[in-house]
């Protein structure tokens, strides 16, 4: 699978983030993306779970986790960052795809596809027959 130039964060269907991988990173986000790893090296809770040892699908879901987090609050900051390390860590990755259902939260990482916008759906008001 090739690497996706763009990642996009899609809320309830609706693209909210779109993180261009292709404009390069400077050196201190890179160092603080690596402090983000050498972070969740001791550990991280998921779901109520301590994961003592994560590996990166943990580490990138707590991360996405958190992005849901930042962009309920709005904080541009944080979305970057989470956005530069979920991109950068996950070069494949295309979709950061949030589905929120009252208090409840999906987060699917979709590697298959890019993130088409939906084409809105036009009614047309069929001619009246006969003259009725």
């Amino acid at each position: 699978m090739p690497e996706a130039a763009t990642m996009v964060v899609v809320l309830n269907g609706e693209s909210r983030v779109e993180y261009d991988r292709r404009k390069p990173l400077p050196g201190i986000q890179r160092r603080f993306l690596d402090k983000m790893d050498t972070d969740m090296n001791v550990g991280l809770t998921l779901n109520g779970e301590h994961i003592a040892e994560p590996d990166l699908t943990a580490r990138a879901q707590f991360v996405a986790l958190h992005l849901v987090r930042a962009l309920k609050s709005d904080d541009d900051e944080r979305i970057a960052a989470l956005c530069a390390y979920l991109a950068n860590r996950l070069p494949k990755l295309h979709q950061v795809a949030i589905q929120e259902h009252g208090d409840e939260v999906a987060i699917d990482l979709v590697f298959d596809r890019p993130y088409v916008q939906p084409a809105p759906v036009k009614f047309v008001k069929p001619p009246a027959r006969g003259g009725h």
